[in-house]
């Protein structure tokens, strides 16, 4: 198949080379000078999408991708698929499947989540929204990229998905990273705390796989200095998403909106930039009862 990646970032990059791993044709466009591995670079995003079969975006927000789907749009031929695999907000998602539909084009709005590791292992989760034939047409390409691909609903599902679930992901860190600061000023240990909770009713992702307590359960972030595996800003600008949605859904997300406001408080006021979202347990040590 011939495919137009466009956004050929810390993620882009790596799902790109796959797909030419696996023997597509694979074109390539980014702002950037970058070069990845068995993908021909062009000079711009129609000059990608000029008769490919699918054009894959992995782009930093809504805006762009509006931007960049007014260029790609009227380069792509009829019938092809455009696969937006951003995270964005649900409205610019839906806006953009409108527009592909009306110029005779397939559109899945198609988020991952795994990271960078995941990226370059092809061990994607991918949660799409779109027509059964746009999904049937994009999920060979999710094969590829991914380990499992959900097909969601309609145009737009696909991000309120991501977004319901990072939205859980970023409360839940916030909770774990309070308990265990609260565990060291009751004298209890680490290790015990999680040999506890891990296996009771305190189960999570955030305590069982990524716990953000060094040298506690398997290796995170956390034993590397809180380097990132999932940025902290990037989790801030999902609880951001999630409360532009709930907003027009008219939803009432209270503790997605406190998570919103703490991890903004981290990353922009204090020292949270460019550290692991699961930093907030060094932030939480050192913070006494208001």
């Amino acid at each position: 198949m011939k495919i137009a990646f466009i956004g050929l970032g810390n993620m882009g990059a790596p799902m790109a080379a796959n797909l030419a791993r696996a023997g597509h044709d694979v074109i390539g466009f980014d702002q950037a000078d970058v070069a990845v591995e068995g993908v021909e670079m062009v000079t711009s995003g129609a000059a990608a999408a000029a008769n490919a079969e699918a054009v894959i975006t992995m782009l930093p927000n809504g805006q762009i991708l509006r931007a960049v789907a007014g260029e790609v749009i009227p380069a792509m031929q009829n019938g092809a698929v455009l696969i937006d695999c951003s995270t964005v907000d649900v409205d610019s998602a839906r806006a953009v499947a409108q527009q592909a539909a009306g110029a005779g084009l397939l559109s899945v709005d198609a988020p991952v989540s795994g990271g960078i590791g995941g990226a370059a292992a092809g061990t994607l989760t991918f949660m799409a929204g779109g027509s059964d034939t746009a999904f049937s047409k994009a999920a060979p390409l999710f094969e590829i990229m991914g380990q499992k691909a959900v097909h969601c609903g309609e145009a737009g599902a696909g991000q309120a998905a991501k977004i319901c679930n990072n939205m859980i992901l970023g409360v839940t860190m916030i909770a774990t990273c309070e308990a265990f600061a609260l565990a060291d000023k009751l004298g209890l240990d680490r290790q015990k705390m999680f040999d506890v909770v891990s296996t009771s009713s305190g189960y999570s992702w955030t305590m069982n796989a990524y716990c953000p307590a060094p040298g506690v359960g398997p290796e995170s972030p956390s034993d590397n200095d809180y380097n990132p595996g999932f940025a902290a800003e990037l989790m801030l600008k999902d609880l951001r998403l999630s409360q532009q949605a709930a907003e027009s859904a008219d939803a009432d997300t209270p503790m997605g909106q406190i998570a919103a406001i703490l991890y903004e408080q981290f990353v922009e006021h204090e020292d949270g930039l460019g550290r692991d979202f699961s930093a907030m347990l060094p932030r939480f040590e050192k913070r006494s009862r208001p």
